[in-house]
């Protein structure tokens, strides 16, 4: 056997030995990056239900804002009706107790519409509060990826570990914003 052939078979040997080394960070690697699309799609979903619940929540304002409006209109009118001469008191003295009527149905609806809008406020604010530890968590996954990539060219296990720390961060945050309630 040539002295080329012996080198040759030992460089194979070490390949062989730091593949089999590598093999726990070619594993991590793959198991952060299933976690980083885990952590982005439910950072999308909360991100996408925080603007739904927005949508609502504008919506429940608009609707108590229109009531607001619509009892301040019947207030004036009935304020009118109760300083203008009118040739036929009977009809404003109706019109004007339906008016009463109305503005007293309306004060308890507009009320409960106030509460629903800050309830959906609320729940925003906790969507949105979710979907920054998704976030975090999906930078910190990613962060740790590339580092724990960075064993595989410098055969370093130095990058493994700081990736491991990155990946664990990461989890944390996710698990952080799954927990928010």
């Amino acid at each position: 056997m040539e002295a080329n052939e012996a080198q040759e078979l030992q460089e194979h040997a070490e390949h062989a030995a730091n593949e089999r080394t590598l093999r726990p960070v070619a594993f991590t690697m793959s198991v952060v990056a299933v976690l980083v699309a885990i952590v982005t799609v439910l950072g999308h979903s909360t991100h996408t239900t925080a603007v739904l619940d927005q949508n609502k929540a504008t919506d429940q304002w608009n609707y108590y804002q229109a009531h607001k409006i619509r009892a301040y209109e019947t207030s004036l009118v009935s304020d009118l009706l109760s300083v203008v001469a009118i040739a036929d008191k009977n009809g404003a003295q109706k019109l004007s107790k339906g008016y009463t009527d109305h503005q007293q149905k309306w004060a308890g609806s507009l009320k409960e519409e106030q509460d629903k809008a800050e309830a959906l406020e609320t729940k925003v604010e906790k969507d949105e509060a979710r979907a920054k530890y998704f976030d975090l968590g999906e930078v910190l996954l990613e962060i740790g990826l590339v580092v724990t990539s960075i064993t595989l060219l410098t055969r370093t296990r130095a990058y493994w570990f700081v990736g491991l720390g990155f990946s664990v961060a990461g989890i944390v945050a996710a698990v952080l914003g799954l927990l928010v309630k």
